[in-house]
C-alpha cells in the first residue's frame, strides 16, 4: 500500500496527496450509502436496536473505532450498551449475559474478523436478535443476522475509509436515543 502511494506521490506534497486521497474516498463512500440505503431496512434496524434492554457492540479489529464510538454516545445518551472489546479474551463471556431480550449490533467487513463471526453466530444460535452493518450479502455476518446494512467504503491506495460506517453508526445512534426518548416522555392530554 506504501509502495502504490509512493508511485503516485512523485512530484506534489506526499501529506497534501495522503490527505486529498482520503477526502476523496470518504466523500465516495458517503455519497454512495446515501445512494443505496435502504430507509426501511434503517428503520428496521432502529426498531430492533430499540426494542433491545441491553445492546451489545460487537466490532472488532478494524471495526472496533465504530463500536466504542457507538458505546460512547449510546452512554452519554442513557442507552444501557455493552461494548465486547475481547480485552483479555473476555469477548465470549462479555457476550454471555445477552438474552433475546437484548440485542446484538455487529460490525465486520472483508476479510471478516474472526471472533466477531464466531460470537455472532453465538448470539444468533441463542436467540438474540442480531443487526449487522456489513459489506456484502455474502458476509457471514449478514447470514447470521436478524437483519443487516450494507456499507461499501471506497479505498485510498488499499486504505479503506471508515466514513459511511461511521456516518451511519452516528445516525443509528442517534435514532435509537430519540426513539427511546418519545417512548418516556409523559403524554399531555388532548395531544
Amino acid at each position: 500500500r506504501i509502495a502504490q502511494l509512493r508511485e503516485h506521490a512523485h512530484e506534489a506534497s506526499k501529506p497534501n496527496v495522503v490527505f486529498q486521497g482520503f477526502c476523496d474516498s470518504s466523500e465516495k463512500s458517503i455519497a454512495t450509502l446515501r445512494e443505496k440505503l435502504d430507509p426501511a431496512a434503517l428503520d428496521r434496524a432502529v426498531d430492533l436496536l430499540v426494542r433491545a434492554e441491553t445492546i451489545y457492540l460487537i466490532g472488532l479489529r478494524r471495526s472496533f473505532p465504530i463500536s466504542s464510538y457507538m458505546a460512547y454516545a449510546f452512554g452519554k445518551l442513557s442507552v444501557r450498551s455493552v461494548l465486547v472489546d475481547a480485552v483479555g479474551g473476555l469477548a465470549a463471556e462479555q457476550l454471555s449475559f445477552a438474552t433475546s431480550a437484548d440485542a446484538v449490533l455487529a460490525i465486520s467487513f472483508t476479510p471478516y474478523a474472526s471472533e466477531t463471526v464466531a460470537l455472532t453466530q453465538a448470539a444468533a444460535q441463542r436467540q438474540v436478535p442480531v443487526a449487522a452493518i456489513t459489506d456484502s450479502p455474502f458476509s457471514p455476518l449478514a447470514q447470521n443476522a436478524s437483519l443487516w446494512i450494507e456499507v461499501g467504503e471506497a479505498n485510498f491506495e488499499g486504505f479503506r475509509s471508515m466514513a459511511a460506517t461511521l456516518t451511519l453508526a452516528m445516525t443509528l445512534t442517534v435514532a435509537v436515543a430519540e426513539r427511546r426518548g418519545q417512548q418516556t416522555e409523559p403524554r399531555v392530554r388532548g395531544t
